[in-house]
Formats: C-alpha cells, sequence, structure tokens
C-alpha cells in the first residue's frame, strides 16, 4: 500500500517512522517534507498549504491513502478536495477542522453544549476587548481567534500584558487575519494535560494522555512557542479523571460535533486543565498535536495504518489499539532565538552518537550530504523506557551528544 503524508515537520517525521512499521505500507511519499523524513520516505516539494498541487500529484500517483497533519491545509478543506477525487483521505473535512481554526467556534460549541471550559468573551473590536480587560482584571487570557501556529495565546499576568496582546492582535495585525477577532478568557489553574483521540465522527478511543511545554524557556518562562518539548503519560490524569473527562468532555464533543452537522473524523486533540473545580477544556486542536504526537506514537503498540483506515471506514469500534506500558520524553532542540527571529543553514552534528533515542526531525534539509537547520523547532529527541524518570534521563544524555550553533532547549522537560 502507498501513503502519502501531509506535512513536514517533527509530527510528520513520528507519523512517516510508525506508517512505516506496517506491513501493509511499503511506498511513503511526505510533501513537503525535511531532512530526516527523507530517510523513511520520498520528499516531495509541494508546501502543505498548496491543495491544488497536493490534490494532482495525489490524481497523479494514486496512493491508497492521504493522511493531511497539519492544522492549515485541514482548515482550508485538503481532505474535502481529494475526497471529491475520490482519494481516502484521512482527517477532518474544512466544516469539522473549524473546531481548531476558530477559537469562538470552538467556545460557543462548548457553552451550547454544557461543555466545561473557561468563562470568555469574543471581541473584534480593541476597545471593546480593552474595557472587558479592565472590567476582569489580571491574570487573564487573550487568544487569536484564528491559526497562528501555536504563538497567538498570550497569558497575562498583569492587565496592561492583555491590553497589549489584544491591540496587537486586533489593530496591530501581528497574527494577521487570525488576530482580527480575540478571545479573552478567565486564567483557569491546575495542571495541563493534552489527550489524542482517534475518532470516526462516533466512536472514540482516547491515546495515553501527554503533556506539552509551550513556553521558550525553563519554569515555564518566556513566550508561547509551538511546544518545547512532551512526555507521556501525565502525572496527574488519574483513571478516575479520564472517566470524567470521557462523560463531560470527550464523548460530548462528538455528539456535539455530529448534532451541529460537522461529523469529526480523524484525531482531535483535547487541550485539558484539571482545575480545581473538575477538568475543562482549554482548546481543541483538529489533528495531531507536536510535540505530543512523537511522545505518544512512540508508545504505540497497533498498526497505524490500520487505524487511519478504520477511521474513514466508521469502524472505529471493531478496532483494538494497544499501547505499551511505559513512558516517554520528547526534548526539542531549537534554533537560537526562537520563537522569535533566528538563523537557519547551520550544521547539525552528533545525530550518529545517538544511542537511546529517536531523534525526529521538525526544521531540517539534507543539503550535500550535510544535515542543516531549516526551521524554529529543529529536532525532537525522544526516548521511552518502563519509567517517565529514565526516559528523561535517556533523552536528556542524547540531546548532549548532537550539537549545531546557538542550539536551544529547555532543561526541564518532564520535570513538572
Amino acid at each position: 500500500m502507498k501513503v502519502l503524508v501531509v506535512g513536514g515537520g517533527g509530527r510528520e517525521h513520528a507519523i512517516c517512522v510508525t506508517l512505516a512499521k506496517s506491513p501493509k505500507v511499503d511506498k511513503i511519499w511526505c510533501a513537503p517534507g525535511n531532512g530526516g523524513i527523507a530517510s523513511v520516505a520520498e520528499c516531495v516539494d509541494i508546501k502543505a498549504t498548496d491543495i491544488e498541487k497536493m490534490v494532482a500529484f495525489a490524481v497523479q500517483q494514486k496512493p491508497d491513502l492521504v493522511m493531511v497533519a497539519p492544522d492549515d491545509p485541514l482548515a482550508l478543506g485538503m481532505v474535502d478536495a481529494l475526497e471529491e477525487k475520490g482519494i481516502r483521505a484521512f482527517g477532518p473535512r474544512k466544516n469539522a477542522a473549524i473546531v481548531e481554526g476558530s477559537k469562538s467556534f470552538a467556545k460557543d460549541l462548548m457553552q451550547k453544549y454544557h461543555i466545561p471550559t473557561a468563562e470568555y468573551a469574543v471581541f473584534d473590536n480593541s476597545a471593546d476587548a480593552v474595557a472587558y480587560i479592565r472590567q476582569k482584571g489580571a491574570p487573564i487570557v487573550v487568544k487569536a481567534d484564528g491559526l497562528a501556529l501555536g504563538k497567538g495565546v498570550t497569558v497575562a499576568m498583569t492587565v496592561e500584558e492583555a491590553v497589549h496582546a489584544a491591540e496587537d492582535a486586533i489593530d496591530g495585525g501581528v497574527f494577521g487575519g487570525a488576530g482580527a477577532r480575540v478571545v479573552i478568557e478567565e486564567y483557569l489553574t491546575g495542571p495541563e494535560v493534552s489527550v489524542l483521540a482517534f475518532t470516526d465522527g462516533v466512536h472514540l478511543k482516547t491515546m495515553p494522555s501527554a503533556q506539552d511545554h509551550k513556553r521558550a524557556y525553563d519554569h515555564d518562562e518566556g513566550p508561547n512557542t509551538g511546544g518545547m518539548g512532551a512526555f507521556s503519560p501525565s502525572r496527574y490524569y488519574t483513571n478516575e479523571i479520564a472517566q470524567v473527562c470521557m462523560d463531560t468532555i470527550f464523548k460530548p464533543t462528538i455528539a456535539a460535533m455530529a448534532q451541529e452537522g460537522r461529523p469529526f473524523k480523524g484525531v482531535l486533540y483535547f487541550g485539558l486543565m484539571l482545575t480545581p473545580k473538575g477538568p475543562k477544556v482549554i482548546e481543541y486542536n483538529a489533528r495531531f498535536g507536536d510535540p505530543e504526537t512523537q511522545a505518544v506514537l512512540s508508545r504505540l503498540d497497533s498498526d497505524l495504518f490500520d487505524i487511519f483506515n478504520a477511521i474513514i471506514d466508521g469502524k472505529l469500534d471493531e478496532m483494538e489499539i494497544n499501547w505499551a506500558d511505559n513512558a516517554a520524553c520528547c526534548v526539542c532542540m531549537a534554533s537560537g532565538g526562537y520563537p522569535k527571529s533566528y538563523e537557519k543553514g547551520k550544521e547539525i552534528t552528533g545525530l550518529d552518537a545517538v544511542t537511546d533515542s529517536f531523534v525526529f526531525h521538525a526544521g531540517t534539509k539534507l543539503e550535500h550530504g550535510k544535515m542543516l537547520t531549516a526551521g524554529g523547532r529543529v529536532l525532537g529527541v525522544t526516548a521511552t523506557a518502563p519509567t517517565l524518570d529514565e526516559a528523561i534521563r535517556k533523552a536528556y544524555a542524547d540531546v548532549s551528544k548532537i550539537h549545531f550553533d546557538k542550539a536551544h532547549y529547555r532543561t526541564d522537560i518532564g520535570v513538572k
């Protein structure tokens, strides 16, 4: 069987590596891919958001399945366009991907169906947003309504910080059209947990819990990034909490989307806060999270290709999905200056010295036999072990062997 994976980051590398384990899969393309993905898939120079070219390539090459991984092409309707040409595609259609593409849609959905989440208000006028912020006080959370590469959220500890965030988004255009509308939310406290779930629009099966580290620096300081590392399982997500989430959040969300005429088929990511008043939804993502995927898929003991097909066919309930009884830690090595300005083209050395981890490539390119940096997040060094503490130790031991100029990584992934 032939598979086309759309995307080119660490998440897509993890998906390609996991698909390659399937005895049914004998050919993988990845578009656009990256320097590391090239070792497991044929990279195709098509932008992940170029629906016309991607569909044309699929029509020409006739893959048995196309897996659309990133948020942008899902929100733009790539799955719809592929299906219109009779191509089997994995991922939510455009009308379901809106659950991530518009935070105000997601919040309104949760309010309508009584799914626990933070109190919120939506604004497209900065003066009204500022008045609301001053009325509510700080700490408070300001979110760009649309897709902003994981960087559209400001957890403001002061009123002035929140005011600046709202004005920068609405008037300053720092997130382009994605920030023309903002969602302003109540500040929640408690441990954060990410739970990814496979769903065919009716049935739902969760993956092991994970936790992402979004801030750039140790101790959760500095600007928000796309994610500086992740580990699985969460230290806080008990079986009792999992059951509460299933009953009050996971199943009601799938039912709500179906009720709205937007059945969600694919991977739905639940970003949760375990508050003193119970679990609440921080956000939905309409796809595998990054870097949680690197940690979670490293623990999968079932055939990912079979899972994708069961979801497309609406037969997820017939699928038994097995996970290893272990733990995983992914440490992201980023370019110096990320998530702000950073340089590319730095040579990466030491990759062949890694012994106990798998290095997922996020922002790399292979040029004249050398592996070079080509993005903000560069590598996701991911280790598994019987315990989380051992996985963390193994991942950092291998991080220390890899070098590139101005490499930056957090030293506390998995510790909190």
